[in-house]
């Protein structure tokens, strides 16, 4: 490969490390899910390769389509066309085939496609938010911290400052809910506080679901112990 070359690939591998798993909200470049980097003349195509084939179609979608808008926002001197395949996915076809056509996930096109992938990212993120959530509310009901009918009086002050919390603050943020300190922990997709401890639990419930799924895809995807099922001991 020649020196012009190793530049192009390193302006690639560059640009992909702001992609990340929407649900490990890792760099997709760290996480190895970028399989080569092949220029030829004036045409790069990037391969990607999830662990397993059987991946959500929807969350492969999500990284591939990711991957493709972020370089082509690259400026690459004697680059005409960017190409994003996803190798190796029960669903390759199909996802490739709406990547070349920017059809967009739900078979439509222009802003359409633009609004249905927007639509996509926050509903993975909301699912990830109630997720981070559960497992901090959990963690204090496990511990005996807290009591299953003071759950909606509970704040972000009141969280220990632990990787769960800073990963609960961090898809807040992303989702432009409160950051106060005083704000309520449990609160639905829009911000909102939940009134009593009787709803509150209701959606937490909910949310533990969503998280034991999520924690179920990470475990295919990574072959990590799977631990939903010991978690919680009917808490919730």
């Amino acid at each position: 490969m020649t020196g012009e070359a190793l530049s192009i690939e390193a302006q690639i591998l560059e640009a992909l490390t702001t992609v990340t798993d929407p649900e490990l909200d890792e760099p997709i470049t760290d996480l190895g899910f970028v399989k080569s980097v092949v220029i030829d003349d004036d045409v790069v195509t990037v391969r990607l390769r999830l662990p397993t084939p059987f991946c959500s179609s929807n969350f492969a979608y999500l990284i591939a389509a990711d991957a493709q808008d972020t370089l082509r926002e690259v400026e690459v001197e004697g680059i005409g066309e960017i190409r994003v395949l996803l190798d190796e996915h029960h669903d390759s076809d199909t996802i490739n085939a709406v990547l070349a056509t920017d059809d967009g996930w739900m078979g439509t096109t222009g802003p359409e496609a633009r609004r249905n992938l927007d639509e996509l990212r926050k509903a993975v993120l909301c699912n990830a938010h109630g997720a981070a959530m559960e497992r901090c509310v959990s963690a204090l009901i496990l511990e005996k911290k807290l009591s299953p009918n003071e759950v909606h009086r509970l704040t972000l002050r009141d969280l220990p400052e632990d990787k769960a919390k800073h990963v609960l603050l961090s898809r807040r943020f992303a989702l432009g809910l409160s950051m106060c300190p005083n704000a309520r922990v449990v609160v639905d997709d829009q911000g909102n506080p939940l009134p009593c401890a009787t709803s509150s639990m209701q959606l937490l419930r909910f949310a533990r679901c969503l998280r034991i799924s999520m924690e179920y895809n990470v475990y295919c995807c990574r072959g990590q112990p799977f631990a939903g099922s010991s978690i919680l001991n009917g808490q919730l």
